[in-house]
Parts: C-alpha cells; sequence; structure tokens
C-alpha cells in the first residue's frame, strides 16, 4: 500500500476481487505479503454527509465490525466455524484489512450448514458493537426505499402484497425465537475454508457479526445453495448444541429470513432494470435480474408456508 500525501492507494501491481461492494468498503485486492498470499480491504470512514447507520454500533452496516473482530480475537477458537487471520492498520481516513488467503476447500452445503448450526450455540459475551436487530434493520431500509412497488406490478403482486403488509408481523414472530450468534452474510464465497482437522469452516467478511433469531444464517444460505431445505434444515438442527432450539423454531427462523430477502432481492434488481424502454415482463430475463427471479422462484414452498401462518 501506498500514501500520497495522506491519502492511502493501494499498490498497482494488487488484482483487484470482486466484493468490493459494501456501503464503507472502497476495495478488495489481491497480493503477496512476503510469500503469502492475502487479501487486503480498504475500509473508508463514513463521512459527515453519509449514513448514520454506518455509524451505529449494533447496526448491520456499521462500518468498522470487520476489523473490531479482527482485534478482538473473537473468533479464534468459536464452534462450527473460525475467522481467518487478520492484521488491522488504521489511519485517519479508514481502515486497512489484511487477510490470509483462504483456499476453497469446496465444503459442501451440508457442512456449511453444520457448521452454521454449531456456530448459532457460540458464546459472543457482551461485546457491544454485535450486530443486532438485522433483519428489523434490513426491513427498516427497504420500507424507506419505498417497499417491494415493483414486485406489486409482476404476476407474484398478491403474493408481494401479502408479506409486504404482514412484514412487522413476521419480524415480531422472530423476536420471539431464541437470539443465536449468526455470520450474518453466510454466502457460499464467504463460507470458503476448513481447518486442517477438517472440523471447522474458515470463514470471512464478518462484518455483520451478531445475534439473531436461530435459523437466520440459514435462511440467507439457502438463496444461494444448490442443496433443497430439508437437507439443509436438517444439518443445521445436528449441529445445534442440544436444548437451543427446536426444529420448527429453526425452520421458521429460516423460512422468514429466505423469503423475505430474496423478495427483497428481487426487488432491488428489477427497480434498476424497469426505468428503461419496453415491458416490465420482457425484463425478467435480464442477467442482472433472471437469478433473482431464480431464486425467489426455488423458494416456492417456503412462501407458500409463510403465507398459511
Amino acid at each position: 500500500m501506498r500514501y500520497f500525501g495522506s491519502m492511502w492507494q493501494p499498490d498497482p501491481g494488487w488484482l483487484v476481487l470482486p466484493g468490493g461492494t459494501g456501503p464503507s468498503t472502497l476495495g478488495v485486492w489481491r497480493t503477496v505479503v512476503g510469500q503469502e498470499p492475502v487479501v487486503v480491504k480498504r475500509l473508508g470512514a463514513p463521512g459527515a454527509y453519509e449514513p448514520t447507520e454506518l455509524s451505529r454500533r449494533h447496526h448491520f452496516a456499521y462500518w468498522r465490525r470487520a476489523a473490531d473482530v479482527a482485534t478482538s480475537g473473537l473468533l479464534e477458537d468459536t464452534p462450527g466455524m473460525i475467522g481467518a487471520r487478520t492484521d488491522v492498520t488504521e489511519d485517519s481516513d479508514g481502515i486497512t484489512l489484511t487477510t490470509d488467503w483462504v483456499e476453497d476447500a469446496a465444503n459442501s452445503g451440508l457442512f456449511a450448514a453444520l457448521a452454521m448450526g454449531r456456530f448459532a450455540g457460540a458464546d459472543l459475551g457482551g461485546v457491544r458493537w454485535l450486530a443486532r436487530d438485522q433483519f428489523r434493520d434490513r426491513m427498516a431500509r427497504v420500507e424507506y426505499n419505498g417497499g417491494w412497488p415493483t414486485m406489486m406490478r409482476t404476476t407474484a403482486a398478491d403474493i408481494a402484497h401479502t408479506l409486504w403488509e404482514r412484514r412487522r408481523h413476521f419480524t415480531d414472530i422472530l423476536d420471539t425465537l431464541p437470539q443465536v450468534a449468526q455470520h450474518g452474510d453466510p454466502a457460499p464465497q464467504n463460507l470458503l475454508g476448513r481447518t486442517d482437522d477438517g472440523e471447522r469452516l474458515i470463514a470471512i467478511d464478518w462484518s455483520s457479526l451478531g445475534h439473531g433469531p436461530v435459523g437466520g444464517d440459514l435462511g440467507l444460505y439457502l438463496l444461494h445453495a444448490r442443496e433443497s431445505f430439508e437437507p439443509l434444515l436438517e444439518a443445521y438442527v445436528l449441529g445445534l448444541p442440544e436444548g437451543l432450539a427446536t426444529r420448527e423454531e429453526v425452520s421458521l427462523g429460516a423460512q422468514i429470513s429466505a423469503v423475505y430477502t430474496a423478495l427483497s432481492r428481487a426487488e432491488w434488481a428489477l427497480s434498476r432494470i424497469t426505468p428503461g424502454e419496453g415491458p416490465l415482463l420482457a425484463k425478467f430475463r435480464h442477467p442482472a435480474v433472471a437469478p433473482h427471479l431464480r431464486t425467489l422462484q426455488k423458494q416456492a414452498a417456503l412462501v407458500e408456508a409463510l403465507l398459511e401462518l
């Protein structure tokens, strides 16, 4: 890394990586330190005119949580999942995270679900910067942006309308479920590695680490998984410490998390394509939209289950 005056800059030889889309992330690169491959992520400190949520320690978008996770050592020996070793350098403009490169261990969805279930039993203590109320805050952001108006114009309009009107009901249900440790963004690309003994995942991008309803991480993972819901559910429950939650509680937490996230992502994708010319139906095949709609279609059984509650 280099500084021009007081301004941080990446070295020109660093390889740009995908994944630099977070509200405080200025970029992600792969490089080598000594003989070891690493990933460098640059976080920009929020300015005076940026959203206040970036500075709220309990909000899922809190800008410096990943750095606090790394310096705390909180994830060095947690059950199910641990964090990759990360060095933190801070200056007046932001934070630079240098993380050991994590090799892809080709973890199956079942192993990932088992690991998430085990991690749900982790004791994260009373750390004040852990995320909480993530689902409620994410739905508040969707509501602030206008809800799901584009989905209301599709063939799923009746379903979208019903679930949107009942969003607070389901948010309240999530609050009644056991609140457990959760990664917060358990996409497969963040659950890459495995420890030498094969017992635990090595996960990256802990910027949303915190507590949430049991099954919440499973629901988010389901949106990317090749496996179907039932075997993933069984694996997650198998990983849970005895007595922490019931299978029914896990299933409900996962269903709500998966369905509302899938609908919100489909709305986000469609709303960015809709202003262009042409009928809305023709835009379902747009490469920026189609994957989100396919993901939503895969959750049809979960949608039906929620509509019956």
